[in-house]
């Protein structure tokens, strides 16, 4: 589902859209859990875009 890896950006507006939806109280049971799992890829998706970007910036202070 992510694996064309989108920006951090997309990812962060997807998860947006995921609260919105399940704060919502609209979907089902159901729809909820399918909403919290891709939520929760999305969430993982930007931790790790952070952490590298953590990582880099490190790299970079070290540097100079």
């Amino acid at each position: 589902m992510m694996s064309n890896k989108l920006t951090f950006q997309e990812n962060l507006d997807g998860l947006e859209k995921i609260v919105e939806q399940l704060e919502s109280g609209e979907a089902s049971l159901e729809e909820s859990l399918e909403l919290y799992k891709k939520g929760m890829l999305y969430l993982r998706e930007c931790n790790e875009k952070i952490d590298r970007v953590e990582k880099e910036i490190e790299v970079i202070q070290k540097e100079n």
